[in-house]
């Protein structure tokens, strides 16, 4: 009774039914596997703000200034321990020595009139 046309389009509508079954199996599986990823894409975009913030507070000044001084025990520089180098190869430092102090002389040829703190008239 059933005719070979008709056994063949049940046979291709089946087909077609399964596929699409299987289509729509794969479609499920798919979206599921894409909210996953978004959902991890935002907790690793939460995750980067999070050091990005941490990596700007760790950054300030006072706090690596703060570290180089306890830690590797740095100081800040002064005139007096910078020296300048120059092409030739000589250092030269950056505040020049204090010439040395003369005894002071004591006698009238060298000394002052001392100031008086009231008025004269």
């Amino acid at each position: 009774m059933i005719t070979r046309l008709n056994l063949l389009l049940l046979l291709a509508v089946l087909g077609t039914a399964m596929f699409l079954v299987h289509t729509q199996y794969q479609s499920r599986q798919l979206y599921t596997q894409y909210y996953k990823a978004q959902s991890e894409a935002r907790v690793l975009e939460t995750e980067f703000e999070r050091l990005q913030v941490e990596k700007r507070a760790q950054a300030t000044p006072l706090r690596v200034e703060r570290l180089a001084k306890e830690q590797i025990k740095m100081r800040t520089t002064t005139p007096a321990m910078t020296l300048y180098v120059r092409p030739d190869g000589s250092v030269i430092p950056a505040v020049p020595p204090a010439p040395p102090a003369a005894p002071a002389a004591t006698g009238a040829a060298g000394a002052r009139p001392a100031a008086t703190s009231g008025r004269t008239r």
